[in-house]
């Protein structure tokens, strides 16, 4: 592969994304970032406009590139945007194309409504392992569990409520985005992998101790109820289908994360 040739960053502007740029950057490679909104070019960065649901644009994207980080992701319909990037990437000659997906993709059970309702974004994250998988593209993907910054945004939406219930029974190893950055980074200039092993943060907590740490850490007082989830998908949350203990790499623990937003 070519040093010169962009890597193209979906989702570059997300949560992820706006860690994973620089880095690749800083790795001496120019970063061509895929929005649905116009950017002008800034920090070295090319913006190109288009959208993975219709497909407009998609081919101009990827046109010059050699390797694809796909970080843009969704409730819901992972699998009908990475379908139309794929489809682009092959006809582009792409070389690689690197995905971040969930730790439970594989050990999650999404049969039922209820299910889908709760944990449709698995479902979905699973759904588009396989089109990349299955794909003429050389490929990697990456799980990881759940990033300490959206552990973020969901204690803080669950403790604007008086009373919070929680569900029981589940627990979380919340890892920090800049360490699974560093690891995209690693894994698009190096060669196609397949499924490499899961990145998860250094603990595991249990889905109340870790609201109750958020709250307390913000000097809020909330009562906490247990909620005991129904369906399939729940029961593997509760025997801990969305972990990796043995593969409990991160450094940054929740707490230190909490101290330093």
């Amino acid at each position: 592969m070519t040093t010169e040739a962009p890597i193209l960053v979906t989702g570059g502007t997300g949560t992820l994304g706006r860690l994973l740029v620089p880095r690749l950057q800083a790795a001496g490679r120019a970063v061509r970032v895929l929005s649905r909104t116009a950017h002008e070019p800034a920090n070295g960065v090319e913006y190109v406009t288009g959208d993975l649901t219709t497909g407009e644009g998609i081919d101009a994207a990827v046109d010059g590139v050699e390797v694809i980080v796909h970080a843009a992701g969704a409730s819901k319909g992972d699998e009908h945007t990475t379908a139309t990037l794929v489809r682009a990437a092959e006809r582009a000659g792409v070389r690689h194309l690197v995905y971040i997906s969930v730790v439970g993709a594989d050990r999650v059970p999404v049969v039922s409504g209820v299910d889908r309702a709760m944990f449709g974004y698995i479902a979905s994250k699973r759904a588009a392992e396989r089109v990349i998988a299955e794909s003429r593209v050389p490929w990697t993907t990456l799980r990881a569990t759940q990033f300490h910054e959206l552990s973020l945004t969901t204690a803080r939406a669950m403790t604007k409520l008086p009373v919070v219930p929680v569900p029981s029974g589940f627990s979380i190893q919340p890892v920090d985005g800049a360490e699974v950055a560093d690891r995209l980074t690693e894994l698009a200039l190096g060669p196609p992998a397949g499924l490499v092993p899961a990145l998860g943060g250094p603990r595991v907590y249990g889905f109340a101790e870790l609201v109750r740490s958020y709250a307390k850490a913000r000097g809020k007082h909330r009562a906490l109820v247990p909620l005991r989830l129904p369906g399939k998908a729940a029961r593997a949350f509760r025997d801990g289908a969305n972990l990796a203990p043995d593969r409990a790499v991160g450094r940054r623990t929740w707490e230190d994360f909490l101290v330093a937003d």
